[in-house]
């Protein structure tokens, strides 16, 4: 197979996910050609799987404290550099084209009338899943931010509609949860805006990875910089995680059954939409706002769930491109929901149960 994969470069998470799909696709030796966009290249970390992968500036969001600043995203959006991008990008050849939210190469796949299957977390809001701040300016930037033919979208849970469970990384770690030890994952707030919080809990120890040279230690708060080893090291130990209400590393805590608390970030309807979904669940708790009063409420509590042990989405989807790609996917659908449930079948009760089969 020979495939073209976009992915979106802002925060980490589609990264993440592209990881977990580059490994799956390097084990049947598929070619695949990466394009990456809405970060500096130079900002990228631990991108080996990737080969020589493209990179565009693409669109993104400027954001401040935690918020969605549009007046700054509208400024610094260069619709004309990429325009250019779009049309340095070659879809000629490839037996499929793939898409991660990723403006650029989706916008080129269309400008070529090329059909593309985007696989990601957004494709999920085509459907009837919990939803907050939702209208139709919003619906239309979902659908066009980065244009698919065959959307396919990935959630904790089916909410009967034609969804997959999320990519998670099979790691090689030792999943423990040592008391009082917490992961914060914070990326549109500086350190100014987490640690004087931080600093009223001095029983806790706290693991912060920010984009910092090197790490450094204040008393209980340990400041990391990025790193994917560092980073997964952190989560398999911790008892619970902090962090904003993207979709991977969510997805990686309930696998691995950390006790979670989110806080979206502001004017942001996709993560506010993670954090409904998370309590609709009993998965996590959200944060109205990240303070003292609001950790010391969350931190005493225990996890609300046991490990969810999610299937190997990312060798199913590689298998079922192997047969082909079919226009529907509902047997596979299926078939890793069920497998969800077998693995939850010491559990009293879990939400996945009910599939529709």
């Amino acid at each position: 197979m020979k495939i073209l994969y976009g992915v979106q470069g802002t925060g980490n998470g589609h990264t993440t996910r592209a990881r977990i799909m580059a490994k799956a696709f390097a084990d049947v030796g598929a070619q695949v050609d990466w394009v990456f966009s809405g970060r500096e290249r130079e900002k990228f970390f631990d991108m080996e799987a990737f080969g020589d992968f493209q990179s565009y500036r693409g669109l993104t969001f400027a954001t401040q404290s935690g918020k969605v600043l549009y007046v700054k995203t509208a400024l610094t959006s260069n619709v004309v550099q990429l325009y250019k991008d779009i049309k340095k990008v070659n879809v000629e050849g490839y037996d499929f084209i793939i898409n991660d939210f990723e403006p650029v190469s989706a916008w080129a796949a269309k400008r070529a009338g090329k059909k593309v299957i985007g696989i990601s977390h957004q494709n999920a809001f085509f459907y009837d899943i919990p939803k907050e701040d939702s209208n139709i300016a919003v619906d239309w930037f979902m659908r066009n931010f980065a244009p698919v033919t065959q959307p396919i979208g990935l959630h904790w849970h089916h909410f009967n509609q034609p969804i997959l469970p999320p990519l998670v990384e099979t790691a090689h770690y030792e999943n423990i949860s040592t008391p009082k030890h917490y992961l914060v994952y914070l990326p549109f707030a500086g350190l100014d805006d987490i640690v004087p919080q931080l600093r009223e809990f001095p029983e806790y120890d706290f693991f912060v990875y920010q984009p910092v040279p090197k790490a450094y230690d204040e008393g209980h708060i340990h400041i990391r910089p990025f790193s994917r080893e560092g980073f997964q090291v952190d989560l398999h130990r911790c008892e619970g995680v902090i962090c904003s209400a993207g979709f991977e590393l969510p997805s990686e805590a309930i696998h691995l059954g950390k006790k979670i608390l989110v806080q979206p970030v502001a004017g942001q309807m996709e993560q506010k939409s993670n954090a409904l979904a998370l309590e609709k669940l009993g998965y996590g708790f959200a944060a109205k706002k990240f303070d003292v009063e609001t950790l010391k409420q969350w931190l005493p509590l225990k996890a609300p769930t046991s490990p969810r042990h999610f299937p190997d989405v990312a060798k199913a989807l590689v298998n079922w491109l192997k047969q082909g790609g079919g226009e529907n996917i509902g047997e596979l659908q299926k078939k890793l929901w069920q497998e969800t449930i077998e693995h939850e079948a010491a559990a009293k009760s879990s939400p996945l149960r009910g599939l529709v089969t």
